[in-house]
Parts: structure tokens; C-alpha cells; sequence
């Protein structure tokens, strides 16, 4: 909002202003966050009407065409999905307007997932700018920054797309003028927070061209742009006019560059140049008519990022890293809400619940979310005010999705709307001790999962029963983080889509949970253990025993029991300590790590305490700087589970889930934990693009910063292995990790930093971050096979844990049988796939938009656009393959889904509609551009995959198909 008012509003009302005044200009827009924002709140009747015929004209573009510029380090691929398809469905709903290419010029380094993503939704063409400095210098110098990414290894040339990297000068115009101290090219000056100017004044402005300078100033941007034609293939330069928060006064800029471009086409033939106005896609039909044979590029994505030898942006993989938790949180807990939304709706077509307010709660979340995916926002690089906006978002949109879950469990349940019984809804949040609770617990993934959750309780003597009253396994411990409450964890097994209801009775008597109980074993001074004899215990559960060391209180070994390998395996946190002068060297800050020195051992002694009960041993660890001090800043808390006769529980005892508590730090201060292990990893580390594909990350040694730049980001996935064995790592948000030595793996939970770097200190960005963050993380170790049929599945059940709601059983009500819980009717049947695919999205948009192109662009041109109530009627499915081709000899194959069928359990399918992956175009239409490679060296159209009559699909490795789907009105 402060940006509107300083400058963004401006942006577009003089933009379209001038626009209108000169048929050659031309302008590209890319978040559509911003322009909502004027469209809803600012833009006239006239200036809408004006938008619509420069769209018409191709003189105003959209690019990339979502809510923002995502980053592509730290975020989930559904997340970008998410953001991508907010914005698509904004503009095709309101313009019939589809964005064909990207504009990726800000995030820092660049991502495999991308490409495959913008092929999907249909773009011709990509375009990207931060990459490593001496990858880009290597690159311009031999005319090397256009070629066709194939981003995918198993869906390669078919959703490979043309990717073009901006030279060394970036996405803004270069300002120096040869002939005078002023800078060139930016008219309008600079944008001043938190009011424009009074006198319409601003910073900086740059020298106006005039008759007297008109000619020096064409040979200073004729000099640039054959500079630049120089690195690339064809005579087409690509000259972007403006920079980060330019145009707010269209009118002097376009007044200044009309001149100049004119001066230079009448003198084209002594300077050798012509310049026009262009959008994003006129360039890159210049350059796809010149019909020349491109070079492929595989998988391999751009990260990590560096700008020079010690400016390595490794630091914001794990920057606030609270943000980062929050964000993802919210993220699952709007597709649990969505997919629950979409089956009431579906199944209680009289529902009480408003499904118009239901949509905007949804919606706010839907925004939330996608904002917060921006290059700084969950990157951590926004200053605390920006933080806290993008918190308090999320917050306020995941308290309207859990208020609109517990509605809808109401309005099934006929139960008395008491509304405020409802209003905690999360796990961990206590229940009344005198009151008999009930829990209401949702599994969003579409497969049968067995999982504990946590409830907190004020006793030890509790117990759990089902809906038929019978009794279930639980166990409850004193908890970690109050002396008053406990932690009680209940088994629950729940098939896909679906709900269960348990009620917690104080003890009567009957079966009580099993009382967890605790051994709390001496603190060890770490320096005196190497003197004595080595103590070990055991923990065992059916697929680990985890060995302890006594004298130190520290992991020892694990063995997987099924292969019978013992790994050694050891755990300790460590600092990297960070210089905060800019007059001593490097600094870290929000983007960038340089470490001094190598990371420093944080404990000089361990405290151990173990929980240990029938269903699961609790492991806690505290860390102590020395053998007398009170607190602790760093703790861990590993759990291991038992699952009882009669559960299906492979995941769970195949899990070592390790919970962390780290903070607050002190100044200048980077938290790791690292994991050593006698595996011979040969320092190899694998890490995931945004929880999609895997990446190979050998260790390189460089002159400079070592350290920092073979640092990855890991948003889901990480792993270490030898010829036999593999370490999976799995977390609930973006951290940084490495291996900075043989079989070992550090991840990153922490930061805290303070600097005196100016740009830093005048945007507030030096990262006092004093919170305390709780990050979870699971291992799973055992052979490659093994973990290669676990870890996709086990990455979205942590992902996406079963939402938990609270109620109150007011005076020994027996609860009323939910109509869900009889699984009498066809109605009742879990949505179930097979543990390769993964059912991406089911939500109901809202668009009025008509999925037939040629109706819709009518109705707009007629300003016929549907008004009223958001459509209802059209659900949007989402289904991914996890797996890559010939990675799993069962799992890579591809997989025949009947839409039909899988469904059944929501309604009656009536019709499907395959499209794109943002839902603009049927893909039966959509022709993407074939640009020629020495594999393809014909030109052609893309076209999209087979869809078949029926509601068959079949979908192959690494697919991500999207679906509208129609039920039958009941």
C-alpha cells in the first residue's frame, strides 16, 4: 500500500496516459499484485476502457502474468503454481488476455522447475538475468546466453522453451553519460517513500535531452547497444528502458526517449542502428523469425548465485527462516481448505455455509500465499515492517480457512453453532481441562495415511476413543515446552481426502493412553569424554536402532534393520561466525553469506533427557555453551515410532523425526547442524528445485568463499549416499545446506546479523533477528532402493500434515455420527491414488471466464463480462507424477487414472476439460513455439499431449496435468 501511494499507482495511470498519446509507444507490466491493486482501486472507467484497446494493440503486455516475480531458490512448486494461476485467471477473466513469456529478471539465480513451469503455461519464450558473474562473462563472451532449456530430464524436448539471459548490465538502463556528471536516461528521478514530492521534484532526476546534447546522448546509447549486439547471435538487441521503481511519470520519460529514438532512426545509416519501441514478445518474434539452430541445455539450473568472489547469495536460502515456516504452513493448510471446500460443496449442495464468503476466505489466503512468494518476501530480504505485512497476510488468511473448516464440519455434523468452540484450530493448542474435547482430524493428501498427532492436554490420565467409541492408541508425555501441560499423541489412520472425529476423555477407568515416561541422564562435559570408556545405549523401534553415547550425550550410531548396515552417525551445532564491517572485509546480510572462519563448535556440554513409551521414545538433547549454564540456546528433540499390530506403519517407523529449537543468537551469528557419517560420500550432495526434481551438487573448491558458494538451498529434499546406503533429509521449510566434508551434511537454521554496509542500513535490512525458530526435519536411512520408494511420499506427508481442529463435548454428549463416517453410499469413497501420483490441486477458482477462447474474447470485446456470483460449478484438478523417468523400476512407470472413478467419492463426473497448467488455454489449441535445435532441426508447433474420450488419462513421469472437471448438479 505504501508503495501505491509513493509511486506504483503512478506507474500505470501515467503509462496508460501516455500511451494513448503516441501509436510507437510501447510498455510490458509484470505483477499483477500491483496492478489489481490501481485496477480496483484507482483506474477510472476511461483508463479501464483504454487498457482494454492497448491489450488489443499488443502496445501494453503483461509478462509472466502472476500476483508476483516469484523466487526460485526457496519456494514450492505448487506455491509458484499457485501465484502463476491467481494472476493468469485474473487476466483472462478480465481481458482474455494470455502472457506468453516471462520477465524472470530479479530472483537470485535461477531454477530448473521454472522453465518446465512457463512451457506448461504456455509460453513461447523465458528470460532470466542473475547468474553466476564469471558463468555469465564466459557465456557473453562466446555468445552463448540464448538456448533451449530443457529443464526437465523426463519431459525434455517436450516442455523445453527458449531461454534468453540478460547480459551484464542487467534489466536496467545504464545511467553514466560520457559528457556530463549528471546521470542519463531516468528523467523521472527516483521514487520517494512515503510521499511523492509536493513539487513533483524528484531525487535524481536525470539530464533532459536538448537540442545542445541530442546527439552525444544517441552516441552514448548507440555505443551501448552495439556493445551489446556483440554477445549475442543476432542483430536484435534487447535494451531495457527503466529500472526498479521507474515510470511514475510516464510523461517526461517517454517525452526525452521519443526524441532520442527518433534522432537515432533518422541518422540510422551513419550510426548503423534502428531502435523501435518493443514488448517482450516483439523481440522475441524477431529473434524466432531469424530461424536460426539453437544449442540445447540440460536439467542443470543456476544456482547458486554469486556477484563477485565474495558476494556469494547463499544467505537468504535460510533468511527469516520463521517467514519461511509460516509461508508453507499457510500453503498447506489452504490446499487442505480447498479440496475440503470443494467436496462439500459438491456433496451438500444445501449446505448452510455461504459459498461466496467461503470463497473470499479462501481467497484471502489464496493472495497471502501467493504475495509472500515474491523474490523479497520469503527470501527473508524485505525490511521487518515489509516482514511483518506479509506475516500478519498469512495470518489473517489461515484464521479465515480454519474458521471456514470448522463451519463446514458443523453444517455436516447439524451440531449446535456454538461457533466459538471451534475457534482453536491447530495442533498444539490446549483444550479446556475440565471439558471433554473432540478433535476433527483432515488428511488433504489423496492416499491412506497412518500418522500421530499432537494435542495438548492439562493431565496424564486421558483417554482416546474413535466415533464408534472405540479405544485408540495414544500416548501422552510431559511436554517440552511447559511444565504444566502435556503432549498427548494420537495414532490416527485416515484414507484419502477424508476426515475422523476422536473424542479425549479425562480417565474413567477404560483403556488410557500409555504414559510416556522419563530417564534424564547427567550433563557431559564434552571435553572430558574422550578419557573414558565409551557408554552406549539403545533405542530401538522395528526399522532403527539408534545408538547414544553416554558420556557425551550425543548420537553415536544408527543401523537400518532391514539391511542390518551400521552407520556411524554423529550430530553437533555450530556457528559460522560473520564479519559486520564493511571496512574489514566481506559482510553477511540478508542475501549474502562470507564466513570468516570455518563454523565453530557451539556446546561445551549436553544435557539428555528420554521419553520413552509403547508407541514412541522421545530423544531430547540440550545443548549448553558450558558444563554451568542455566539455558540452553540450542536443543533437539528426535522422536521414533512404534506402530502397533493392525496399522499399516511403514512411513512412520521408516521416519527419524528430529524437531529443533534454536535462538535467540548472538549478533553476526549463522546456526548449522551437521550431520557426520562414516558414509563415503565422496563430498557429493543431491538438493531439490522447489520440491520438484533433483539436482547433483558436486563439491567445488574456488579461490574465494568456498564455503559460501557450495551452499544449496534444500525446500524439500536433500541427500547423501554411498554405493549402498542413502541419508534423506526432509523439511517443513527452506533451509541452506552443504557437505563440507566426506559423509557429511550441514544445514542452515539460523541467522543473525547486523552490518554497517549503507544500502543496508537505509533499507533496514540487517537481520537482527532475535526470534527463536522451530524447524522439523525427518531422516530416513536405508538402501537407495528403500529410500527411493519413501521419500516422495514421506516429503508430502510432512508437507502436508493432517489439519487438526478442536471442539468441546459439552456435558457428556456422545458425539452425533458424522454422515462421512457411515461410508454407506458411493458419496463416502476416499479420493485414492497410487503412491506415484499425487493429487496436486482440487479447488473451485471462482473464474466466470468461458473455457471456450473464441466466447470469451467476444463477451469481453461486447462488454458482455459475466458480473455476480463466482462460478461454483467448475472444479480445477491438478495431478503430478513424482518420479523421474527410469528412477524407480515400479514407481517411473506411467499411470492410467480414471477421472471418473478417482472422484466418485466427491460426485458424479460429468465432463472434464484438459488445459494448461494455469487453466488459460485448452491444450488442444495451445501451439507453443518450436524453436530449431540440432536435435529438431525442423520448425514446428509444440502440440500438447493425447487426452482421451473417456475420463481415462494416463499420466507419465514428471507430468503435472491440469483439468477443469464438472460434476452432475445433485
Amino acid at each position: 500500500q505504501e508503495s501505491m501511494h509513493a509511486y506504483a499507482a503512478n506507474v500505470y495511470t501515467t503509462v496508460i496516459e501516455e500511451l494513448m498519446k503516441g501509436k510507437q509507444r510501447k510498455f510490458i507490466a509484470v505483477e499483477q499484485e500491483f496492478f489489481r491493486l490501481w485496477w480496483d482501486m484507482v483506474a477510472t472507467d476511461t483508463q479501464k476502457q483504454q487498457v482494454h484497446q492497448l491489450l488489443q494493440e499488443g502496445r501494453l503486455e503483461f509478462v509472466i502474468g502472476g500476483q508476483v516475480m516469484h523466487d526460485e531458490a526457496v519456494t514450492l512448486i505448487d506455491d509458484q503454481i499457485l501465484q502463476l494461476t491467481e494472476g493468469h485467471g485474473f487476466l483472462y477473466e478480465t481481458f482474455g488476455f494470455r502472457p506468453q513469456f516471462s520477465w524472470h529478471v530479479d530472483p537470485f539465480g535461477a531454477s530448473a522447475t521454472t522453465p518446465t513451469l512457463f512451457a506448461l503455461a504456455g509460453f513461447n519464450a523465458h528470460l532470466i538475468s542473475r547468474i553466476d558473474y564469471d558463468l555469465k562473462a564466459d557465456m557473453q563472451k562466446n555468445k552463448k546466453l540464448q538456448f533451449v532449456w530443457q529443464g526437465s530430464p523426463s519431459l525434455s524436448a517436450r516442455q523445453e522453451i527458449f531461454t534468453h539471459v540478460m547480459d551484464q548490465y542487467s534489466y536496467c538502463t545504464p545511467s553514466h553519460l560520457p559528457f556530463s556528471n549528471r546521470s542519463g536516461f531516468f528523467w523521472n528521478g527516483f521514487a520517494t517513500f512515503p510521499d511523492p514530492p509536493k513539487d513533483g521534484v524528484y531525487p535524481n532526476m536525470s539530464l533532459p535531452v536538448t537540442d545542445a546534447n541530442l546527439h552525444l546522448y544517441a552516441q552514448t546509447m548507440v555505443a551501448n547497444i552495439k556493445e551489446r549486439a556483440a554477445w549475442f547471435r543476432t542483430g536484435d538487441v534487447l535494451w531495457p528502458w527503466g529500472c526498479d521503481k521507474q515510470f511514475f511519470n510516464a510523461s517526461v520519460q517517454y517525452s526525452n526517449m521519443d526524441l532520442l529514438v527518433d534522432y537515432i532512426n533518422k541518422h540510422s545509416a551513419e550510426f548503423g542502428v534502428s531502435v523501435q519501441y518493443a514488448t517482450v514478445s516483439d523481440y522475441f518474434q524477431a529473434v524466432y523469425s531469424r530461424n536460426l539452430t539453437w544449442e540445447t541445455r540440460d536439467s542443470q539450473d543456476f544456482l547458486p548465485y554469486s556477484t563477485e568472489p565474495f558476494q556469494a547469495w547463499t544467505g537468504f536460502y535460510t533468511s527469516r527462516s520463521t517467514l519461511k515456516g509460516i509461508a508453507r504452513r499457510a500453503s498447506s493448510l489452504l490446499y487442505a481448505g480447498e479440496s475440503f471446500f470443494t467436496q462439500y460443496v459438491q456433496k451438500h449442495p444445501e449446505g448452510s455455509v455461504c459459498k461466496c464468503k467461503a470463497l473470499k476466505q479462501l481467497q484471502s489466503l489464496r493472495w497471502a500465499v501467493s504475495e509472500v512468494q515474491h523474490h523479497d518476501g520469503i527470501t527473508g530480504t524485505e525490511s521487518p515492517k515489509v516482514k511483518d505485512m506479509y506475516m500478519n497476510n498469512l495470518m489473517y488468511g489461515m484464521l479465515n480457512v480454519k474458521k471456514l473448516m470448522a463451519s463446514i464440519i458443523f453444517d455436516i455434523n447439524n451440531a449446535k453453532k456454538d461457533g466459538e468452540v471451534y475457534s482453536s484450530v491447530y495442533t498444539k493448542d490446549s483444550g479446556e481441562p475440565d471439558v471433554d474435547l473432540y478433535v476433527v482430524v483432515y488428511n488433504p493428501l489423496a492416499w491412506n495415511i497412518t500418522t500421530f498427532v499432537t494435542v495438548s492436554v492439562s493431565s496424564e490420565a486421558m483417554s482416546v476413543y474413535d466415533e464408534l467409541g472405540r479405544s485408540v492408541p495414544a500416548q501422552v508425555q510431559s511436554s517440552v515446552e511447559s511444565q504444566s501441560t502435556y503432549d498427548l499423541y494420537i495414532l490416527v489412520a485416515i484414507s484419502g481426502l477424508s476426515y475422523r472425529k476422536y473424542s479425549i476423555k479425562p480417565l474413567e477407568g477404560q483403556q488410557p493412553a500409555f504414559v510416556g515416561s522419563s530417564v534424564k541422564y547427567k550433563r557431559r562435559d564434552l571435553a572430558r569424554a574422550g578419557q573414558q570408556r565409551q557408554q552406549l545405549f539403545p533405542v530401538v523401534n522395528s526399522c532403527y536402532q539408534i545408538v547414544f553415547d553416554q558420556n557425551t550425550n550425543l548420537m553415536h550410531s544408527i543401523t537400518d534393520r532391514e539391511t542390518n548396515q551400521t552407520v556411524q552417525f554423529t550430530q553437533e551445532f555450530l556457528e559460522y561466525h560473520v564479519n559486520g564491517d564493511t571496512k574489514k572485509g566481506p559482510i553477511s546480510d540478508n542475501y549474502l553469506f562470507a564466513p570468516n572462519t570455518s563454523a565453530v563448535p557451539v556446546s561445551k556440554a549436553v544435557g539428555l533427557e528420554v521419553m520413552s513409551g509403547s508407541l514412541m521414545t522421545e530423544i531430547r538433547q540440550y545443548f549448553y555453551s558450558n558444563v554451568t549454564s542455566q539455558d540452553y540456546i540450542y536443543a533437539v528433540y528426535t522422536r521414533l515410532y512404534s506402530v502397533p499390530e493392525g496399522y499399516d506403519g511403514k512411513l512412520l517407523c521408516r521416519r527419524i523425526e528430529q524437531e529443533y529449537s534454536v535462538g535467540p543468537l548472538e549478533f553476526n551469528r549463522e546456526a548449522i547442524l551437521r550431520t557426520s557419517t562414516s558414509l563415503n560420500t565422496r563430498q557429493l550432495l543431491y538438493t531439490d528445485n522447489n520440491g520438484y526434481q533433483m539436482q547433483k551438487r558436486p563439491f567445488k573448491a574456488y579461490v574465494n568463499n568456498t564455503v559460501a558458494r557450495n551452499y544449496y538451498p534444500m525446500v524439500q529434499t536433500a541427500y547423501i549416499e554411498d554405493d549402498t546406503t542413502r541419508l534423506m533429509l526432509l523439511a517443513e521449510r527452506a533451509h541452506g545446506v552443504s557437505s563440507q566434508g566426506n559423509g557429511q551434511v550441514e544445514v542452515m537454521l539460523h541467522r543473525r546479523l547486523w552490518n554497517n554496509l549503507e544500502w543496508d542500513l537505509s533499507n533496514n535490512l540487517t537481520l537482527n533477528d532475535s526470534s527463536v525458530v522451530r524447524p522439523v526435519i525427518w531422516l530416513i536411512l536405508g538402501s537407495k532402493a528403500v529410500t527411493n520408494t519413501l521419500y516422495r511420499t514421506s516429503g508430502l506427508a510432512l508437507e502436508h500434515r493432517p489439519v487438526v481442529m478442536f471442539g468441546a463435548l459439552s456435558g457428556g454428549d456422545k458425539p452425533k455420527l458424522p454422515r462421512q463416517l457411515q461410508q454407506n453410499s458411493v458419496h463416502d469413497l476416499p479420493v485414492t491414488l497410487p503412491p506415484n501420483l499425487h493429487l496436486q490441486t482440487l479447488s473451485i477458482p471462482g473464474w466466470r471466464y468461458s473455457s471456450n477462447h473464441v466466447e470469451q474474447v467476444h463477451s469481453i470485446h461486447m462488454g458482455e463480462q459475466q458480473q455476480g456470483d463466482p462460478d461454483f460449478s467448475r472444479v480445477l484438478l491438478r495431478i503430478r507424477h513424482l518420479y523421474e523417468v527410469g528412477e524407480e523400476p515400479v514407481l517411473s512407470q506411467p499411470v492410467i487414472v480414471d477421472l471418473k472413478s478417482l472422484l466418485q467419492g466427491v460426485g458424479s463426473v460429468v465432463a472434464v476439460e484438459e488445459r494448461s497448467l494455469t487453466g488459460t488455454w485448452d491444450v488442444n489449441t495451445l501451439e507453443r513455439w518450436k524453436w530449431k535445435t540440432a536435435q529438431y532441426p525442423g520448425k514446428r508447433f509444440f502440440n500438447s499431449t493425447e487426452t482421451s474420450e473417456d475420463f481415462t488419462v494416463t499420466v507419465h513421469p514428471k507430468e503435472i496435468r491440469t483439468f477443469f472437471v464438472y460434476f452432475q448438479v445433485q
